[in-house]
């Protein structure tokens, strides 16, 4: 499966542009070959598919009864690595840019978990299955259809509908929470929000990215020290039938550039494999989209973005006019990475370390 994306993510006959060919690919991993491009750009996409990506997860939890061995904080940690769907997360907003007091069911998905152990001497195990989804008002809501009306696109026919936990073992319970003795309980309700994991690793939406370009080193870019057989001690990887080995007596390329990477993405469930690939792609174009915008920004004249006469960047920070990139945030041109209204500190409001009502991690004050 060949797929070429051009500037306006459609089909590109053009052989010279950037290609990916799909090598093998499952319900959790995706095998693939980036072809006709630079390390640069391959590896922005892999940093991309890493930790930019939007997903879902866990970030307040409320503790209305805990007399489990678990203390409350660790309880919290623990059902914030729990994986949840991220089908439609486009349709729902980052806490920072909803207009609602707190939260609703716009900027937030809720849960609740409720379980005890009556009579039972044996201790009870507690799974993501017993998560239950409801609305801002505590509204049960029907687990067994699609809570938003939409229909699933083709990269989300697999997946449950948005907040519900990835289940994905044979006994079709999920990440074991907690353990109940008899006569404890355990009552909580959950928010989840949006976000990606460059501000914290529970929104990742991938377990790990394998990364190989020439898998011949024609290029020397690695010192492969061996003590007597380099061939034995340094065995081939799955990639060299991709590319020609070198040659005895070939001369070296110095000025030789890879062209050619092979990428083994492995994803958490929260979405298709696929899917992290068209928005990985997807999430990459619009930031250097959003960074040619503040270039040109910078460059014109007649933006009032404080520069005098089309200076340097740096010129309309030193001026009092926006940031360094010609507009009110980091991005350029008042929009986030994301193509939404930008926002004035790290993480939304008040100081980078979460002053006001954000936290660190983008959601409200605890």
């Amino acid at each position: 499966m060949n797929m070429d994306y051009d500037q306006y993510n459609g089909m590109d006959g053009d052989d010279s542009g950037p290609r990916v060919v799909i090598r093998k690919a499952n319900a959790t991993t995706i095998d693939f070959a980036l072809q006709h491009t630079t390390l640069a750009l391959a590896n922005s996409l892999r940093r991309t598919m890493l930790a930019e990506i939007p997903t879902l997860a866990i970030d307040l939890v409320e503790i209305h009864s805990n007399t489990s061995v678990l203390a409350d904080e660790f309880l919290a940690h623990r059902l914030g690595l729990v994986p949840l769907s991220a089908r439609d997360i486009g349709g729902l907003l980052y806490g920072r840019d909803c207009t609602c007091e707190d939260f609703c069911n716009d900027c937030a998905v809720f849960l609740r978990l409720s379980v005890e152990n009556r009579s039972s001497n044996e201790n009870v195990k507690i799974f993501a299955k017993h998560l239950t989804l409801e609305k801002r008002n505590g509204e049960a809501i029907d687990m067994t259809r699609d809570p938003y009306g939409r229909a699933a696109t083709e990269n989300e026919v697999e997946l449950p509908p948005r907040g519900f936990p990835i289940i994905m073992d044979e006994k079709e319970q999920g990440p074991l929470i907690c353990q109940l003795r008899r006569g404890q309980e355990l009552k909580v309700r959950c928010i989840a929000k949006k976000g990606i994991a460059k501000e914290h690793a529970k929104w990742a939406p991938t377990a790990a990215i394998g990364f190989e370009y020439d898998p011949h080193n024609k290029l020397r870019h690695t010192q492969l020290w061996y003590e007597a057989d380099v061939k034995e001690e340094w065995p081939d990887s799955k990639n060299v039938d991709w590319e020609e080995p070198s040659q005895e007596g070939e001369r070296f390329q110095y000025e030789a550039e890879p062209n050619q990477f092979f990428i083994n993405l492995e994803g958490t469930g929260v979405m298709p494999p696929d899917a992290i690939l068209h928005n990985g792609i997807r999430t990459l174009q619009e930031k250097l989209a959003n960074v040619i915008k503040g270039l040109r920004d910078t460059s014109d004249p007649s933006v009032p973005n404080g520069l005098d006469g089309g200076g340097s960047p740096m010129d309309g920070v030193m001026n009092g006019g926006g940031t360094q990139y010609g507009a009110h945030s980091a991005y350029g041109g008042g929009q986030s990475a994301y193509g939404e209204p930008g926002y004035s500190t790290a993480y939304g409001q008040g100081s980078v370390y979460g002053g006001g009502m954000a936290t660190p991690y983008g959601s409200r004050g605890y």
